[in-house]
């Protein structure tokens, strides 16, 4: 695995997100043991979510005979794109930041905000990983296009997630009610002001952390 890790240039930014991953869930263990209480422990669940998109498209790049195998490939993709917005979802988890007797509110500020960042890292990573997938097929300009589209809609999936509590098994659980909570949204934008408006803003915060990590992966030819 080391010599496939080092061969597409992945050993580096996996052992990070490993070594980052595991100094998070130290930490959230830390105020467990300081406290006795589990609150925030989830953020450690919530991780695992967010990792499983960047692992579909590692098992795409680090396998690249399955990009022959249409239907393997597709269905990888389809995975991706329901279990992508819950690495971006992390960030929302800020909602449960309080004043509390137990802890410094510091301290669980930093400790949110480090998986916030670990969730985001492997968003952006297996997004970029999509667009190297793409780059095959279509041109720069489109393909832009198409990962902003994407983190649009990973907001509305965030959105969904957060407020109405439906998660990316659902699809499969709950394909009906699902489906209809979805379809009210669209069919009737006016009445639902609150799920467009995060939608949107959520979108172009995304955008933004997105085009700005790049950018500078970029510009310092952080190899990823």
């Amino acid at each position: 695995m080391v010599k496939l890790l080092k061969l597409h240039n992945r050993l580096n930014i996996t052992l990070l997100l490993v070594i980052m991953s595991v100094s998070s869930f130290l930490l959230s263990l830390f105020r467990v043991y300081l406290t006795g209480s589990s609150f925030l422990l989830f953020l450690n669940w919530n991780l695992f979510l967010a990792f499983i998109p960047w692992f579909f498209t590692s098992i795409i790049i680090l396998k690249p005979n399955l990009q022959k195998k249409k239907p393997v490939l597709l269905g990888l993709l389809f995975l991706w794109i329901l279990f992508f917005p819950n690495a971006l979802y992390i960030l929302t988890d800020l909602f449960h930041l309080r004043a509390s007797s137990l802890m410094p509110i510091w301290f669980d500020l930093i400790l949110i905000l480090s998986f916030a960042w670990i969730g985001l890292l492997f968003g952006f990573i297996s997004l970029i990983d999509i667009e190297k997938l793409l780059a095959g097929y279509l041109n720069t300009n489109i393909i832009s296009i198409i990962s902003i589209f994407l983190l649009f809609m990973a907001s509305f999936g965030i959105y969904i997630g957060r407020y109405l509590r439906w998660n990316s098994w659902d699809i499969i659980a709950s394909p009906f009610s699902l489906f209809y909570d979805i379809s009210e949204r669209i069919i009737n934008p006016l009445e639902h002001f609150g799920t467009w408006g995060m939608t949107i803003l959520m979108g172009l915060l995304l955008n933004m952390f997105y085009w700005s990590f790049k950018m500078l992966k970029l510009d310092t030819h952080l190899v990823i």
